[in-house]
């Protein structure tokens, strides 16, 4: 079943009197399920279309349907409350508030939700547990390994069980054997049937996802097992 379809997805930006175009009419389908990687070289628009796609910015034109929702559609109150309780997010320099404890940055979407106080706090002591940081809830971020506030970010994400988690290069900053460790937590989800979605430029990581497609000069190069798109 598909979970997101994309059709003719145009995005480009204004460079003074020039039009750079990002996304050229890019149309490309992903499964419910799916471990999903966007390739590509520096400045490819990796990002640019995680962000359309996560609804964290407009296209110029296209439509992007996620669930059956023609998200396109949607006014900006309607898309803040679908990314609010359908999606999730995972950035590369981990967004967790350095105040506040694991426990408390989990929480956040939650209560933003409306989930009532004790519901949300047993709800993201249970997304916790879930990635193996059960016992540093307590824990400022500054308390924590690079990978541990990865995770912790990751926790936020799932903690109101998304339909899709969105990842920019989770990775990127962290040690090789850290990002071992945060790679494992994503499929260790993906295999409970979380769909993700994620942009990476290292082929090792993209290598352990289901599917990749590369992207290039505003267009969709290849897509397919990620062997054989590298």
């Amino acid at each position: 079943m598909k979970i997101i379809e994309v059709k003719n997805l145009v995005k480009s930006f204004k460079t003074g009197d020039k039009e750079l175009v990002v996304l050229g009419g890019m149309s490309f389908s992903v499964d419910a399920g799916e471990f999903f990687s966007i390739i590509g070289r520096s400045g490819s628009g990796k990002s640019t279309l995680l962000y359309q796609l996560g609804l964290l910015d407009h296209a110029n034109s296209g439509e992007i349907i996620i669930d059956g929702v023609n998200v396109s559609t949607l006014d900006n109150e309607e898309r803040t409350d679908f990314r609010l309780r359908e999606l999730g997010y995972v950035f590369q320099d981990y967004a967790l508030v350095p105040e506040l404890s694991a426990l408390e940055n989990t929480v956040i979407p939650l209560l933003m939700q409306g989930l009532e106080k004790k519901a949300a706090y047993e709800k993201a002591k249970r997304a916790l547990d879930k990635i193996g940081l059960g016992e540093r809830l307590n824990n400022l971020p500054n308390q924590l390994s690079g990978g541990e506030q990865q995770r912790v970010s990751i926790a936020r994400a799932i903690a109101h069980d998304p339909k899709i988690i969105f990842a920019d290069e989770p990775t990127a900053n962290l040690d090789s054997e850290t990002a071992d460790t945060v790679m494992k937590t994503f499929i260790d989800l993906n295999n409970t049937g979380q769909t993700i979605v994620m942009v990476t430029h290292e082929p090792e990581y993209a290598r352990l996802t289901k599917r990749a497609m590369k992207i290039g000069d505003g267009k969709i190069l290849m897509d397919g097992s990620p062997e054989s798109v590298m």
